[in-house]
């Protein structure tokens, strides 16, 4: 029975310490954590808008329970699992046919750091993933923020230099030879640093004055709120 597409989302628990590490020198420890919290709840408050299953994959076993609770008080229906593999490929890879084995189309795993990441853009890469091989949202910092896959692929994702600003041009070389149909959505940025955060608060400012809907809600609140100043030198 075809269940259709599936959401995967790749996230952390929202505990101090444990989330959004390279913010903490601005926020501190526990404000990380509350603005981690704001951008796992808004990502799976915009794939809540897409007719698809969502499956929540936490870093660790031990983000279960806190991942569990956040979203059980946030009343966000989702599954969660936990992520398996040596590197983020492999984890992938995994996620990828675990939705597979449960009777979906395809999945698409994203990240939880993009949380003004439009709902249309992951609905149209679930639309992708239906006539090509992977579909990919590039990053500016030369990753990407989107994987969807139709079939298991590990070969796609091995021997590529995670972290670094060339993993989507060694991701997309791979599936040139593989010779994989590769679809490519538009850019968008993971919020991971001060500099990042200062950028997000700038364009959802700019969406707030021409009057237009504020995709990441808790988090537009928790920039409101932010005593903090945060600057590109933090």
């Amino acid at each position: 029975m075809d269940r259709g597409p599936a959401v995967v989302a790749f996230a952390r628990a929202p505990v101090s310490g444990r989330a959004k590490t390279r913010l903490v020198p601005a926020l501190g420890p526990e404000g990380a954590a509350e603005l981690y919290r704001c951008f796992l709840l808004d990502t799976l408050g915009a794939l809540r808008e897409l007719r698809c299953d969502i499956i929540v994959a936490a870093a660790e076993g031990e983000d279960v329970e806190p991942l569990s609770a956040a979203l059980g008080a946030a009343r966000v229906g989702a599954e969660v699992i936990v992520q398996s593999g040596a590197d983020l490929g492999e984890r992938i890879a995994d996620a990828v046919r675990l939705a597979l084995r449960r009777g979906h189309s395809s999945a698409v795993v994203i990240g939880t750091d993009a949380p003004d990441l439009p709902s249309d853009l992951i609905g149209r890469a679930l639309d992708l993933t239906a006539s090509h091989d992977v579909v990919l949202g590039p990053c500016a910092d030369g990753g990407y923020y989107l994987v969807g896959l139709r079939a298991v692929m590990p070969s796609l994702f091995r021997n590529i230099e995670w972290s670094t600003e060339t993993v989507l041009s060694q991701t997309l070389d791979r599936a040139r030879e593989l010779g994989l149909a590769v679809a490519l959505l538009e850019p968008w940025n993971d919020v991971d640093t001060a500099a990042d955060l200062l950028l997000l608060r700038e364009r959802l400012t700019r969406q707030v004055v021409a009057g237009e809907p504020i995709p990441c809600p808790r988090t537009w609140d928790y920039l409101c709120d932010l005593s903090v100043v945060v600057d590109e030198g933090a």
